[in-house]
């Protein structure tokens, strides 16, 4: 009998594809054509928008841009070239976003992390600014 990877034994009993990324925990937004935008930027500052309304503070984590066939953090998929998941979602997913934005089914995809830890790390126990912080 050969050894079974929990990775794939966890994967079958969601009934889901093999190295399909867990999205369970994301919230999905899909931002459709009745919001044409030009490039890029004018993606982002839609899906900003969006995750400023629905997280409050944010950082952007990863993004695809299908027109160019760009995205970032830059060469995440060149080691998933043989992964049925491509490295941006990946690497959002793997860094603890909480907010998938997807404008105009996939041209531009965005993944967004909600900032909570800035103001725990920021104040004091009593809630007083720490020095330097």
């Amino acid at each position: 009998m050969s050894p079974v990877d929990p990775k794939q034994e966890a994967d079958a009993e969601r009934g889901s594809v093999p190295g399909t990324p867990e999205l369970s925990g994301l919230t999905v937004v899909e931002i459709g054509p009745q919001y044409p935008v030009a490039d890029l930027h004018a993606a982002m500052a839609l899906a900003e928008q969006e995750a400023g309304i629905r997280l409050g503070e944010h950082m952007l984590l990863s993004w695809y841009d299908r027109d160019r066939d760009f995205e970032s953090p830059q060469h995440a998929s060149e080691c998933h070239t043989a992964c049925a998941v491509p490295g941006y979602v990946d690497y959002g997913v793997n860094h603890g976003a909480t907010l998938k934005v997807d404008v105009q089914g996939g041209r531009f995809v965005f993944f967004f992390f909600l900032c909570i830890l800035r103001t725990a790390i920021s104040f004091g126990r009593h809630g007083w600014p720490r020095p330097g912080g």
